[in-house]
């Protein structure tokens, strides 16, 4: 947590201090509080590139209130149970999400193969320097990969952080450090109240950002709260963790922190190191308060190829490698959804892959629904004809359910039975009313049948009176469009 910090906030353009405090109350709030145990949150990459903008613009004063807010928001969304439609993300926007991460990941870690030269540009490592990184690097997931084959008492990435970083030490080897990207060296956090003036145009500028921040922050915690329910086979918890996530900014945003959110990365560490209490999460935070106040020094000294290759090795863990297997398995569209937003989340950001991924899929779904709409045809002994209507009936199949009837040839009395339909929502109620209206001016009646109780709601809702059918006792519902009045009523 403590390089992701540091450079999260080089990102965001404020000092590294404001990325710890983050990290330490949004890690020991939602520790406490949050819905999954298990689960690390801290200062994150997603918010920093967002915060970017409002502190070039305004100033870190304003990021404070900002945060505030966006803590707020959070905990209302907690209160208001909203944390549940993270149940509408499809499975293929889940795995795309877990692949664009993992090249986020990936990607994240080649900066640390660049060195600045005297004129302060960034150039890549070459010769030595880069052999003794990569060799690090290596060695660092060789031990995480041993490991566990030896011992589960000591977490294989504690054990390769803390050898790699021994080997380094004794032997002076020249290699980049925590300490190279700035000093994590400070004192307890104090309350600090964000010095913005409490207007309207405050309000005007901070809400933008505030909003997206929030939506951002709940998309990545309750996805990842998904993820680490999945690897501990944990179910619930949504509309807790966005309470805490809420709080937890809250709080960070009168303590001069950045505000953060769940974290993919150190979550996966912790959950498949073995950390799935509560008591992982609170150390993490309180360790990580410890190195501010008293061990900035050897935290400092740890190399950044140790902690690269530990990012290697949850980049390898993250990746959902069955994805490439069975995207020849799965229908089209999944597989276009999960590419989508796999390289939606590696080109923009996590939030805006997400809703990209759900409306597509939304309206893959719809459209497929829309084309089930059909119908089976009978003559009755009164002469009568039944329309049997099969599929969902709503707005992307009102016009199909218009194609199937044919007015002007039908006999003077035609039933529609719904029993193996739906009608969803107004579009629906209105194509009714408009093929009742097609049989009314031909001086044809249209009588309705088998509408489940949820159309009886519709119905009545939109004024059409429902009369319960006798020969309908499990439904309850047959209703007649009267051509005289062009109201539903009568039972039949």
């Amino acid at each position: 947590m403590v390089p992701e910090a540091v450079a999260f906030s080089f990102v965001a353009g404020v000092h590294p201090l404001v990325g710890m405090y983050a990290a330490f109350f949004v890690g020991l709030i939602t520790a406490l509080f949050g819905g999954r145990p298990g689960m690390i949150s801290g200062a994150t990459g997603a918010l920093a590139v967002v915060m970017v903008s409002l502190v070039s613009a305004h100033g870190v004063e304003y990021l404070f209130a900002t945060v505030v807010l966006m803590g707020l928001m959070q905990l209302l969304a907690g209160v208001f149970h909203l944390g549940k439609f993270i149940r509408l993300v499809p499975h293929p926007v889940m795995m795309g999400f877990v692949n664009g991460l993992a090249i986020i990941i990936f990607l994240a870690q080649m900066s640390q193969f660049q060195i600045v030269d005297p004129d302060g540009d960034k150039t890549w490592m070459s010769g030595v320097p880069l052999a003794t990184m990569l060799g690090l690097v290596a060695m660092t997931m060789a031990i995480i990969w041993l490991v566990p084959k030896i011992t589960k008492a000591v977490p294989a990435p504690l054990a390769a952080i803390a050898l790699v970083a021994g080997l380094v030490i004794a032997f002076g080897i020249d290699v980049p450090r925590v300490g190279d990207l700035a000093s994590i060296k400070g004192g307890l956090p104090s309350l600090h109240l964000p010095m913005v003036p409490l207007t309207l145009e405050t309000l005007h500028i901070i809400f933008p950002y505030a909003l997206i921040l929030a939506m951002i922050g709940l998309i990545e915690s309750l996805l990842t709260l998904n993820l680490v329910g999945e690897i501990t086979n944990q179910r619930g918890g949504a509309s807790r963790e966005c309470v805490a996530q809420g709080l937890a900014n809250t709080v960070t945003g009168f303590f001069g922190g950045m505000g953060g959110c769940a974290m993919i990365g150190q979550s996966m560490i912790n959950v498949k190191s073995g950390g799935r209490h509560r008591l992982s999460g609170i150390a993490a935070a309180l360790f990580l308060l410890t190195f501010i106040l008293f061990a900035s020094g050897l935290i400092e000294q740890i190399p950044l190829a140790a902690l690269v290759g530990v990012m290697f090795m949850v980049v390898i863990g993250t990746f959902a490698w069955q994805s490439i297997t069975i995207l020849r398995k799965i229908p089209m569209t999944d597989a276009f959804v999960m590419l989508l937003v796999t390289a939606v989340t590696v080109i923009s950001d996590l939030a805006v892959a997400v809703v990209v991924g759900v409306i597509v899929s939304a309206l893959a779904y719809a459209w497929n629904n829309a084309k089930r709409i059909h119908a089976t045809t009978k003559l009755i002994d009164d002469g009568a004809k039944v329309y049997g209507i099969e599929g969902p009936l709503f707005f992307g199949s009102v016009d199909g359910f218009a194609e199937i009837f044919d007015p002007a040839h039908d006999p003077d009395r035609v039933i529609v039975d719904f029993f193996n339909s739906r009608v969803v929502d107004q579009s629906a109620l209105q194509a009714i009313e408009n093929l009742a209206t097609k049989y009314q001016a031909m001086g044809k009646t249209m009588h309705l049948r088998h509408l489940s109780r949820d159309c009886h709601r519709l119905l009545n809702r939109a004024g059409q009176l429902i009369v319960d059918s006798d020969d309908d006792p499990v439904y309850g519902l047959a209703v007649d469009y009267d051509v005289k009045t062009g109201n539903f009523g009568g039972s039949h």
